[in-house]
C-alpha cells in the first residue's frame, strides 16, 4: 500500500513538472509551481527516496531536474538532515548515473554537475582519519576521460570545470564561519587536486590541437567539448590562489598568483606557445577563451620567475602577440578584440616598460600595436569597454618613461602622437555621425568619457606640443564656425548641434590637458601652452552665456565646469608660481593677471549657471558642487570671499535672484539647496567670528520664510486640517527652509557658528518645526529631512557642542530634539502603513531617530542627570518612544532599519 502511494506521488510530480515547463494555461502554471517549490521546502522522509525514483524512472527531463535540485536544497540545509553515508551514495550515484547516460539534456547535466561539486565542496574534510570520502575527485572523473566517447569526455570537464568554480567562490549570504571553512577548503582544493586538473586541461586541450585536421567545430558536441577544456584551463588561472579575489573594477591590475610548485608548467615555453597556436587555429567562437588564458599568463606574478627566466617568458609573450597583430583577421571578432585589448594592458602592467624595450622584437611589436590602436580608434562604435583596456596600456607606457634607464629607445615620442591625434580626431569625427544618423552620444555616459579624458591627460602629455598645437587648430575651426552659424539667420539646427558637440569635446579634451600636468613632468613651455588653451575656452564661455537667455547647449556646460575644476586643481593655489607662464599668456590675451581674477571668472559662472540652468538637475548638481570645491579646497580661501561676487552670494541668496531657492523646483530636486547653503555656510564663516549683525544679515531671508511659515500655521485650528496639509506652495516652503538650514548646520563646525545658529532657531523657531511635525508626521516628504535636520544638530561636529558647564544650551538641544522625535514617534506607531512603502514613510525616519540618539549619547554634551535632579521627563519620554519604536519594527526588517 506504501509503495502504491509513493508511486502515485511521484506520478503526480511528474505530471506537475509537465504542467509547469510544458502547458500553456498560466493559471495552471502557476499552480504547478507552487505544488513543486512546497515538495522541494519540505522536510520528510522520504524526500530523498522520491527523487532517486524521480531519476530512475526519468519520465521527463523536466522531472530529472526537480530531483537533482531538490536534493540540491536538502544539501544547503542547516542543520544538514543528510548523513555522510547518504551524501556519499548520493556522490556515487550522480556520477554512476552521468556514466550510464551521456547523451542528457545540457540543463540535466548542468544540475547533476553542479550537485556533484557541491557535495564534493561540503564533505572535502568528512572522513575517517587520513582517509577523506570525497577528495578521489581527479581519479573517479578520469574514467570519464579515458574512453573514446565525446560525450563522457565532455562530462568528465564539465565535472571538473563546475568543482573548480564552486572552490573558487564564497556565496554572499555565508557567515563569518562559513568563510573561514570556504578558505580552508579552497587551500585543501589549490593544494592537492588544482595543479593537476590544469595540467589535464593542457594535455586534453594539447591533444586536441595536434589532432585539430580531424576536428570538425560545426559538430556542436566536438565544439562543446573544446569550449569545455578551455573553459576549464581558464578556471585554473582565474582561481583565488590566496583568498583576495581581486575587485572587478580593478581587472587591469590584478597579478595572478601562481603558487610555487606550478613552476615548471610556465618555465615551458610549450605551455605559452599552446595557447598562442589555439587561437590561431580555432574559429572565434573558442579563440576568444584562448585569448582568456594568454590574459591570465600574462599576469602571473613577476616573483616565480628568475631575471633570466622572466625576460625569456615576456620574450615569448611579445613575440605572441606581434604575430596577433602581423595575422590580424581574428580580431575582427568583437570578443577576440576585447581580450587582446586585455592581453595588451595586462602586458604592461605586470612588465616594466624597461624590460619590455630589452625584447628583441619591441621595436617592431610598439609599431604594430600603435598602429592597431589607431586603427581601432577610429571606428567610432568600437566597444568603449576596449578602449579602456587600450587607453591604459598607452597610459602606463608613457606614465613609465620618467623611470626608464635602458638605452633602448622605447619610441613612445614617435607612436604616443599618433594615439593621441587618433583619438581626439575620431571624437570630433563622431560627432557627425551621431547628429547626422541618431547614434548613440558617449557624452551621455560621462563615467566613461572621464575615464578616457584621464587616460589620454597621460597619453598626451608626451609630445605635448603636438597634442596642443592639434586642439587648437580643431578649437579655432569649430569656434570660428560656430559663431558664423550664431549669426547666420538661415542656419540649419543640424550645423548648429554639430559644431555644439565639437565644441564640448574640445573643451573637454583641453581640461584633461590641463589635469595631465600633476602626472607628467611639467615646464614653463608647457605652462604656456596651457594658458594659450585656457583662452580659448574662456573666450568661448564668454561668447556662450552671452547667449543664455535665448537658450545654451547643456553638454557644453558641463565641459566648461570639467574645465574649471581641472585648471582650479593645477592652477590655482600657493603652490602655483606666481611667475607661472599660464598667466603670463592669460594676461596678454584677456588681461588675467592674477589667479583672484580666475577665480571671479569662476564664481560668475557659478552665478550664471544657478541663474538660467535651474531646468537642468546635472548642471545644477556640477556648478554646485565646483562651488563646493571652492569653498573647501582652496588654500588661500580668505582671499576668495572678498570677491564681489561671493559677496553678492552671501547677500542676496533669495529665489530672485536664485530660482534654485523657489518653490518652482520639484520636492526631490530641492536637495540642492542643502548642498547650496553648505557651501554659502563655510564661505561666511571665514569672516564671520562673533558677528551677530553679519550673521543676522545673512539669515533675513530665512527668517523671513519661517516667519511666513510660523504665521500660516498659526492659522490651523486643528492637527487635522486639510487645507494646510494639502497646501503644496506651504508643503514646499517648509521643505526647502529645512534643507536650507540642514546645510548651514552642517557647515556651522565651530563652536561660535552653530551656537549662533542654535540661537536664532531656538526658542522662537523651533516650536514651528515642532508644530510641523505634529501636522505632517504621515509625509515622509517633510519628516525625513525635518528629522535629519536635527540629526545633524544633535552632533557634536568638531566638538562644536562643548558648552560651559553653566550653559544649558546641550539640556535645551536634547530637550527640542526629543519633543520632535516623541512627537514623531507617538504618531508614526499608530500609522498603518503598506508593505512596499514600509521603508520609506516608516523604517528611515526611525533609523535617523536612531542615529539623533546615538549623536546624543556619543557627543558629551548632555548632562542627562540634570533631567533627573529636576524631574524632567524628556529623558524618560523619549527613551520610551525608542524603546517602542525599535519594538515596532519586524525582525526581517530590522537590519534595514
Amino acid at each position: 500500500m506504501e509503495m502504491a502511494d509513493d508511486l502515485q506521488s511521484i506520478r503526480s510530480l511528474e505530471m506537475l513538472c509537465k504542467q509547469m515547463y510544458e502547458s500553456r494555461d498560466a493559471a495552471l502554471c502557476v499552480e504547478a509551481e507552487k505544488a513543486l517549490v512546497s515538495f522541494q521546502n519540505s522536510n520528510t522522509p522520504d524526500t530523498l527516496s522520491k527523487c532517486q525514483m524521480l531519476l530512475e524512472r526519468a519520465d521527463s527531463h523536466y522531472s530529472q531536474l526537480l530531483a537533482t535540485t531538490t536534493i540540491t536544497k536538502l544539501l544547503s540545509r542547516t542543520p544538514l538532515t543528510l548523513n555522510l553515508d547518504q551524501r556519499i551514495q548520493i556522490r556515487n550515484y550522480i556520477l554512476n548515473y552521468l556514466a550510464t547516460r551521456p547523451k542528457l539534456p545540457s540543463f540535466v547535466v548542468q544540475a547533476l554537475v553542479l550537485l556533484f561539486a557541491k557535495i564534493t565542496k561540503q564533505g572535502w574534510f568528512d572522513g575517517e582519519k587520513d582517509s577523506f570520502a570525497f577528495r578521489n575527485v581527479v581519479s573517479d572523473i578520469s574514467v570519464f576521460l579515458q574512453g573514446m566517447n565525446v560525450e563522457h569526455c565532455m562530462i568528465g570537464v564539465q565535472l571538473l570545470s563546475q568543482l573548480t568554480t564552486e572552490m573558487n567562490t564564497v556565496a554572499d549570504v555565508e557567515s563569518h564561519r562559513a568563510v573561514l571553512k570556504h578558505r580552508k577548503v579552497a587551500s585543501s582544493f589549490r593544494d592537492t587536486q588544482l595543479f593537476e586538473i590544469f595540467r589535464m586541461s593542457c594535455q586534453m586541450l594539447r591533444s586536441a590541437n595536434d589532432n585539430r585536421k580531424n576536428l570538425n567545430f560545426t559538430d556542436e558536441t566536438q565544439h562543446g567539448f573544446m569550449s569545455r577544456c578551455l573553459q576549464l584551463a581558464q578556471n585554473c588561472l582565474t582561481y583565488d590562489f590566496i583568498g583576495t579575489t581581486c575587485d572587478e573594477s580593478s581587472d587591469d591590475i590584478c597579478t595572478v598568483q601562481i603558487p610555487t610548485g606550478w613552476r615548471p608548467a610556465f618555465l615551458e615555453q610549450s605551455t605559452l606557445t599552446l595557447f598562442f597556436d589555439l587561437y590561431h587555429s580555432l574559429p572565434p567562437s573558442l579563440s576568444s577563451l584562448a585569448l582568456s588564458c594568454l590574459v591570465q599568463l600574462a599576469s602571473v606574478r613577476r616573483s616565480l620567475f628568475s631575471t633570466t627566466e622572466r625576460a625569456k617568458f615576456l620574450s615569448h609573450l611579445v613575440n605572441g602577440v606581434k604575430d596577433i597583430l602581423l595575422n590580424p583577421q581574428g580580431l575582427a571578432d568583437s570578443n577576440n578584440y576585447h581580450e587582446f585589448c586585455r592581453l595588451l594592458a595586462r602586458l604592461k602592467s605586470n612588465y616594466q616598460l624597461g624590460e619590455l624595450v630589452m625584447v628583441d622584437s619591441y621595436q617592431e611589436t610598439v609599431g604594430l600595436i600603435a598602429k592597431f590602436t589607431v586603427e581601432s580608434l577610429q571606428v567610432y562604435q568600437c566597444a568603449p569597454n576596449s578602449f579602456h583596456y587600450l587607453l591604459s596600456f598607452w597610459q602606463r607606457m608613457v606614465a613609465s618613461v620618467p623611470y626608464v634607464k635602458a638605452a633602448e629607445p622605447h619610441l613612445l615620442e614617435t607612436y604616443t602622437p599618433e594615439v593621441t591625434k587618433a583619438y581626439i580626431s575620431s571624437r570630433i569625427e563622431s560627432v557627425t555621425l551621431i547628429v547626422r544618423d541618431g547614434l548613440d552620444d558617449p557624452l551621455d555616459d560621462f563615467t566613461n568619457v572621464q575615464q578616457q579624458l584621464e587616460q589620454l591627460s597621460v597619453i598626451g602629455r608626451c609630445h605635448y606640443q603636438k597634442t596642443c598645437s592639434l586642439i587648437a587648430q580643431l578649437f579655432d575651426q569649430s569656434a570660428t564656425t560656430y559663431q558664423e552659424i550664431i549669426a547666420s539667420p538661415s542656419a540649419s539646427i543640424y550645423d548648429l548641434k554639430i559644431q555644439e558637440g565639437r565644441l564640448t569635446w574640445l573643451v573637454y579634451l583641453i581640461g584633461a590637458a590641463i589635469g595631465g600636468r600633476v602626472t607628467f613632468n611639467s615646464n614653463d613651455d608647457g605652462d604656456a601652452m596651457d594658458g594659450e588653451m585656457a583662452c580659448k575656452v574662456l573666450q568661448l564661455m564668454t561668447f556662450s552665456d552671452s547667449r543664455l537667455p535665448q537658450g545654451g547647449y547643456e553638454k557644453l556646460e558641463h565641459s566648461f565646469l570639467f574645465f574649471f575644476e581641472q585648471f582650479r586643481k593645477i592652477y590655482i593655489g600657493d603652490q602655483v608660481p606666481k611667475n607661472s607662464k599660464v598667466y603670463r599668456r592669460l594676461h596678454d590675451v584677456l588681461g588675467i593677471s592674477e589667479e583672484h581674477m580666475v577665480l571671479s571668472i569662476f564664481m560668475r559662472k557659478i552665478i550664471t549657471n544657478l541663474k538660467f540652468w535651474c531646468s537642468s538637475n546635472t548642471v545644477i548638481q556640477k556648478t554646485l558642487a565646483l562651488l563646493n570645491d571652492l569653498s573647501v579646497g582652496f588654500s588661500s580661501v580668505r582671499k576668495l570671499v572678498k570677491l564681489d561676487e561671493i559677496q553678492f552670494l552671501l547677500n542676496n541668496h533669495t529665489s530672485e535672484h536664485f530660482p534654485l531657492l523657489g518653490n518652482t523646483f520639484s520636492v526631490k530636486d530641492m536637495r540642492h539647496r542643502s548642498s547650496f547653503y553648505t557651501s554659502l555656510g563655510r564661505l561666511l564663516m571665514i569672516d564671520l567670528l562673533e558677528d551677530e549683525d553679519k550673521f543676522d544679515n545673512f539669515m533675513i531671508p530665512l527668517t523671513a520664510s519661517v516667519e511666513s511659515i510660523g504665521a500660516l500655521l498659526a492659522t490651523v485650528n486643528g492637527v487635522n486640517d486639510s487645507s494646510v496639509y494639502s497646501n503644496i506652495e506651504a508643503k514646499k516652503a517648509l521643505i526647502g527652509l529645512i534643507r536650507d538650514l540642514r546645510g548651514l548646520a552642517f557647515s556651522f563646525n565651530t563652536k561660535t557658528s552653530f551656537m549662533l545658529l542654535f540661537e536664532w532657531l531656538y526658542p522662537s523657531y523651533t516650536p514651528i518645526l515642532l508644530r510641523s511635525m505634529e501636522l505632517w508626521y504621515a509625509d515622509p516628504e517633510i519628516t525625513t529631512p525635518l528629522l535629519k535636520l536635527y540629526a545633524e544638530l544633535a552632533l557634536n561636529r568638531s566638538q562644536r557642542l562643548q558648552v560651559d558647564v553653566s550653559s544649558p544650551n546641550g539640556i535645551l538641544l536634547f530637550r527640542e530634539a526629543s519633543k520632535v522625535v516623541c512627537t514623531y514617534g507617538n504618531n508614526i506607531l499608530n500609522l498603518d502603513v503598506q508593505q512596499d512603502m514600509m521603508y520609506k514613510k516608516k523604517l528611515k525616519g526611525i533609523s535617523i531617530c536612531f542615529s539623533m540618539l546615538k549623536a546624543a549619547l556619543c557627543g558629551n554634551y548632555v548632562n542627562f542627570g540634570v533631567f533627573k535632579l529636576y524631574g524632567d521627563d524628556t529623558l524618560e519620554n523619549a527613551l520610551n518612544i525608542f524603546v517602542k519604536l525599535l519594538l515596532s519594527i519586524p525582525l526581517s526588517d530590522l537590519m534595514v532599519s
